[in-house]
């Protein structure tokens, strides 16, 4: 029997249900950890840099608060945040102290209340504390001496600018300078002034030493903030071309040491990391009770003049790969918040479920009713739960595949950039100089071209490495002199071997030795095996090609061996591997030389090994005849080798590319809008397009602001830029009222179906790639100014037929048609004014007058005049409203007026053309 209690049924049912899904699949609660951080000492960049650091790792962790105090260089206020983070409290402390001494004290507090310390960047007096991490201020010293002994051997004579006196950085700094120093004979310390690590702090001192003190070399500041106030003294005084200034920090960014050296302000820089991620995961070992040892040293180099550039762009890529880890931080906060909304859905879908199946049984009528709603339910529910194993799938390989692309496209980025650079260095050299000798002009064409087959090397080895992971390569192996086809290509390196005095050889026990090879995989599998020994092998050293015919086998073995850095025992089994890159490997590499070179061998079913042992060595074992290959595999006819280099395309030159040629002062010629922001590129299309045209440049910033202002007739955007893509940009200009008639090019090195696409839907008038012609892109420009001008010659001939979009040209249709319906409104208002129409239209006055001009090449005056005098026609013909009535109700001020403009217009006054 079924209780008559209907009502309290139902909420027993519905508390049970709710117990059952809700109170049985409360997940248990992880621990959030409290990083409390101290900051302070720094300057602003570093200080940015070290929150942004510290900021990005905590974000990869859920279950981590980190509280950032900022005592902007007062140890009052310093004192007052840890103790504020020591009440509230905090999991563990991160404090970076201004002194030493002063806050030891409130240090030793925190640590004996049982809250781990870390202490970066200054050490605190004592021993209290859980770990320590910054640079080794010592090894800077060090680092600065040594390389001021080794720029010359004549004596020297150097000040040294102190940081803030009591300060551990400031004491170690001067403790390992002055070590090297005092045993280098070529150096000597000639004065110490000691500042607070600002600029401001020892300008007057140095301008009194170098009052007195003569014939000074150099200066040693312990930051970079004092070094540029140093260089600013001896620029004051002349001197800064005598005394070369080397500072500490290395910071990247407009006012950093890095910028610093690239302006020939500073000799040189110290890199001082700031280790604000590396901070963030000691933390978080502490508070796992993993072991932490107690001084954790931050490693630091030398940057000058030859590794400034790269420095700074290594920085760049690394902020820009942190931007991109915040941005993917978001969508993954994002993804699981819908995920969570998802998971609450889910249960209480289940709880309807439930309900729909005890109430089944309370009623027969509403059985079939509750079944068809649970089908529906199980359906849906079965659908989440196939999407939410679909998304976690995907999240995954999303994952595997995006760290690996990011890998191996940021150390292609870095290969790419050195022959782009000798390139454009070249034809840069070329330009500059007015006459050239043939000899000389020969020398600067090879290095272009040399380095343009390197860079089409590393673009095949991209198309290779696609080739090979979908397996679509075949091999077309002939038969070739092993020693010979060797030694074509040894010869391609003896020039960098002599140039480095690297002692560079072949040898052969069998010269006349033929076997069966694709001599084009075989030439990139050389390649990048000589490659990579002349990157790793220093100057001086050694190389050697070896090729053994053991006459009691059907194998020959080619040693690559080279007394560069060699492999570390543990990584030699996976330098095959596409990707790696071994851990004593500090320069930039794709990753992916090697993995093709053992891929191309093992076409030629032989095999490939390393051995590293006072250097690396390689060894290719291949057959020697040809009976382990397909008959499909056997060419009889040699190929070229490598065909994409030996048989470029040649195109057209420019000879005038980079000339500088007349530009004529024409206000009525047409304007262009660059909107791009590689600075060489601006450079080379302003300087072609001058000539013709009124250029406007910006680099991507300030795009959509440029083209409302100066409203030019024609837009060539790039599309990878700063801020909004070029889409975005085109996209906005077309739907606006103001620069919709524009003519926009996409002009983009992005030549996939789906940016062609998108750049249609953005509304471009033309989707041009690169590399491009610069003639196709001029005929481009002059051919979409031609259909503008047959526009405007269509808007002329129609504008008062126009009554309704068309679809052609829509946007000036409705402009026109709004503009038409403004001025008929206000027609019997003589005070209507060119503002007045221009702010009802919400667009400036010279914005009103740059769209008519574009459209109809009118002025907006004469517009609005010639509406008037076509109405007094009109009513000229067609009423009987006297000469004065016409005239007022068509807007002129007067009737006199009125006569003179119909006079000027028809020839005829306007009694004269009624009469006829």
């Amino acid at each position: 029997m079924i209780n008559c209690r209907k009502g309290y049924f139902l909420k027993d049912i519905i508390l049970i249900s709710l117990i059952l899904v809700f109170g049985c699949s409360n997940d248990s609660k992880n621990k959030k950890y409290t990083i409390g951080f101290s900051q302070t000492g720094f300057n602003d960049e570093w200080r940015k840099s070290m929150n942004e650091a510290m900021e990005i790792q905590t974000g990869f962790y859920p279950d981590v608060d980190l509280q950032i105090l900022d005592s902007k260089d007062n140890i009052d206020e310093q004192i007052k945040d840890i103790e504020q983070l020591i009440s509230e409290p905090v999991d563990i402390l991160i404090v970076s102290p201004i002194k030493s001494k002063p806050i030891t004290p409130v240090v030793e507090k925190a640590f004996k209340k049982g809250i781990p310390v870390l202490v970066v960047d200054r050490k605190i007096d004592g021993d209290n504390y859980t770990a320590y991490l910054g640079g080794d201020n010592y090894q800077v010293g060090t680092n600065a001496a040594n390389y001021l002994a080794s720029l010359t051997t004549s004596p020297k004579r150097v000040i040294e600018i102190k940081g803030l006196k009591g300060s551990s950085p400031a004491f170690e700094r001067s403790s390992g300078f002055n070590d090297i120093v005092d045993t280098t004979p070529n150096l000597k310390v000639v004065k110490t002034i000691e500042g607070n690590w600002e600029s401001y702090s020892i300008k007057d001192q140095l301008r009194h030493v170098l009052d007195s003190i003569k014939d000074v070399d150099y200066i040693f500041a312990h930051n970079d903030r004092m070094a540029l106030g140093a260089y600013e003294v001896t620029k004051e005084k002349k001197l800064h071309n005598q005394i070369k200034i080397i500072g500490v920090d290395g910071l990247n960014g407009p006012n950093g040491g890095i910028q610093l050296v690239k302006d020939k302000k500073l000799l040189a820089t110290i890199l001082y990391p700031t280790g604000g991620d590396e901070a963030i995961r000691l933390a978080l070992k502490i508070l796992n009770g993993e072991p932490v040892p107690k001084n954790n040293i931050l490693s630091t180099i030398v940057i000058d003049s030859r590794n400034a550039d790269i420095m700074s762009n290594q920085f760049d890529k690394i902020n820009q790969h942190q931007r991109d880890i915040e941005r993917q931080q978001v969508k993954i906060r994002q993804q699981e918040k819908t995920f969570t909304t998802q998971k609450n859905t889910l249960k209480l879908l289940l709880v309807l479920l439930i309900l729909s199946v005890l109430l089944g049984a309370y009623s027969i009528y509403s059985g079939y009713n509750i079944r068809k709603k649970k089908r529906e339910l199980e359906l849906r529910n079965k659908k989440i739960t196939i999407q939410r194993n679909q998304i976690k799938k995907i999240a995954e390989e999303v994952k595997i595949s995006n760290d690996a692309k990011v890998n191996f496209f940021t150390g292609l980025s870095h290969e790419f950039k050195t022959p782009i650079t000798l390139i454009l260095s070249s034809i840069e050299s070329l330009t500059e100089n007015k006459v050239i000798r043939d000899n000389k002009l020969l020398n600067e064409v090879n290095l272009i071209f040399n380095n343009s087959k390197r860079l089409l090397r590393l673009i095949n080895q991209l198309l290779d490495f696609r080739k090979i992971e979908d397996r679509k390569f075949n091999l077309k192996a002939s038969k070739t002199n092993l020693f010979q086809f060797s030694k074509r290509i040894f010869k391609d390196f003896e020039r960098e071997a002599q140039k480095r005095h690297i002692k560079f050889s072949i040898h052969s026990n069998n010269e006349d030795l033929s076997i069966y090879l694709d001599r084009n995989l075989m030439d990139k599998v050389y390649f990048n095996l000589l490659s990579n020994a002349f990157k790793f092998t220093p100057n001086n050293g050694t190389i050697s090609i070896e090729i053994i015919d053991d006459p009691n086998t059907n194998f020959v073995k080619i040693h690559f061996k080279d007394s560069g850095i060699g492999i570390p025992k543990q990584e030699l089994q996976d330098v095959f591997k596409a990707f790696f890159q071994g851990s004593n490997n500090n320069k930039s590499s794709s990753g992916i030389g090697l993995h093709l070179s053992k891929e191309f061998v093992e076409l030629h079913k032989g095999t490939i090994e390393v051995i590293s042992k006072h250097g690396a060595e390689f060894i290719i074992t291949l057959y020697k005849d040809h009976v382990h290959l397909n008959s499909d595999e056997i060419i009889f006819e040699p190929d070229i080798i490598d065909q994409s280099i030996t048989d470029l395309e040649v195109e057209d030159y420019e000879d005038d590319s980079f000339s500088e040629k007349p530009i004529l002062q024409d206000d009525e010629r047409y304007s262009i809008l660059i909107i791009e922001d590689n600075p060489d590129l601006v450079k080379y299309l302003k300087g072609k397009f001058s000539t013709d045209y009124t250029v406007y440049v910006s680099d991507g910033s300030n795009g959509i602001e440029m083209a409302f202002e100066f409203i030019p007739d024609i837009i060539i955007c790039d599309v990878n830029l700063p801020g909004k893509s070029g889409f975005e940009i085109c996209k906005t200009l077309k739907s606006d009222l103001r620069t919709s008639h524009i003519p926009n090019i996409i002009l983009t090195a992005l030549n996939n179906k789906e940016s062609y696409i998108k750049g249609l839907e953005s509304g471009t008038d033309l989707y041009l790639t690169k590399p491009f012609s610069f003639a196709i892109l001029s005929q481009s420009v002059k051919t979409l100014l031609y259909n503008r001008e047959k526009l405007r010659y269509y808007y002329i001939n129609n504008v008062h037929t126009i009554d309704a979009p068309e679809g052609f040209g829509q946007f000036e249709q409705e402009f026109i048609l709004k503009v038409n319906e403004l001025i008929a409104q206000n027609l019997d208002n003589s005070k209507f004014s060119v503002e007045q129409l221009a702010s009802s239209l919400d667009i400036s006055r010279i914005q009103l007058y740059r769209k008519m001009k574009a459209i109809l090449g009118v002025n907006i005056s004469d517009y609005i005049q010639n509406i008037r005098l076509e109405k007094a026609k009109a009513l000229l013909q067609e009423s009987l409203l006297t000469i004065s009535e016409i005239a007022y109700s068509t807007g002129f001020s007067s009737p006199n007026y009125f006569s003179t403009s119909f006079k000027n217009k028809y020839n005829k006054s306007p009694k004269a053309y009624r009469e006829d």
